[in-house]
């Protein structure tokens, strides 16, 4: 989408004050550490991407549906919807407004009962428990929570283009690229503008990859500081994954998470 970032609602409504999605998050964090908080996301976004490599849905449709679920999250407990249900429902409609084609209902269900069934067993025990008119009446509530502001902006693009003025790296676009997918599970989407994460998590890719890229950085009219913030978020996750079981965690956290009232009867 080449659109202006700068006059879009992501900028002008979707980058979101820290202290701000702290206080959003009070309400869960009574019942969780922030550390739990935040593996729960982790293991959400996995389930999105799963789900959308099982529906052969493009990397962006992905990002922008793992956007929708963390901004819905940014503005509401987890108590609100089921995150089991809201995850599907952001992978539909992103499939919409990335212009992929809408997956069928009976597809999508399907799909999900196979993906909890044969790769998400360590986590539910029992099958997936929505149907189609759960799906789409948690869409109106999800377009509703995001003020119809669907237009998200990735930082593929921006990450393609600096690979470009570099020259042809093939190695530390394909290094970037997937730090860019493991940004997705921290709040930088929420927090900096799409140019800003590229330039985070290609300096991340630099510093794997042993490449000295300090004069073309140095020569960047960018605000050093919040890229340094940026590879500081994503290099938290990568320290936090280090003691992360999730296979043997995630019964205990989602067992303690906090839950809407009313479950679909089955």
């Amino acid at each position: 989408m080449a659109g202006n970032f700068w006059e879009s609602s992501h900028h002008q409504q979707w980058l979101l004050d820290r202290q701000d999605l702290i206080r959003e998050r009070q309400q869960d964090l009574i019942v969780l550490t922030e550390e739990e908080y935040q593996k729960i996301f982790i293991f959400f976004s996995n389930l999105i991407q799963i789900l959308g490599e099982q529906l052969k849905l493009r990397q962006q449709v992905i990002a922008t549906a793992t956007v929708f679920f963390k901004r819905f999250y940014a503005r509401n407990s987890l108590k609100c919807i089921d995150p089991l249900l809201l995850a599907p429902t952001c992978v539909f409609l992103a499939s919409k407004v990335e212009e992929f084609g809408v997956i069928s209902n009976s597809r999508l269900i399907t799909t999900c009962q196979n993906v909890v069934k044969n790769k998400f067993s360590y986590a539910y025990s029992q099958e997936f428990p929505y149907r189609t008119n759960h799906i789409l009446e948690c869409e109106f509530y999800l377009l509703e929570n995001l003020d119809c502001c669907l237009i998200v902006y990735q930082p593929y693009r921006p990450l393609l283009q600096l690979i470009q003025d570099i020259g042809q790296e093939d190695q530390l676009l394909a290094l970037a690229w997937r730090v860019v997918n493991d940004s997705l599970r921290t709040d930088v989407c929420l927090l900096y503008p799409p140019y800003q994460i590229a330039l985070g998590c290609l300096q991340i890719a630099c510093v794997i990859l042993q490449k000295d890229l300090k004069s073309w950085f140095a020569e960047l009219n960018v605000d050093i500081e919040k890229i340094q913030e940026i590879a500081r978020y994503v290099i938290n996750l990568f320290e936090l994954w280090k003691s992360y079981d999730e296979k043997k965690d995630i019964q205990g956290l989602l067992a303690k998470m906090p839950k809407p009232k009313t479950q679909p009867s089955r």
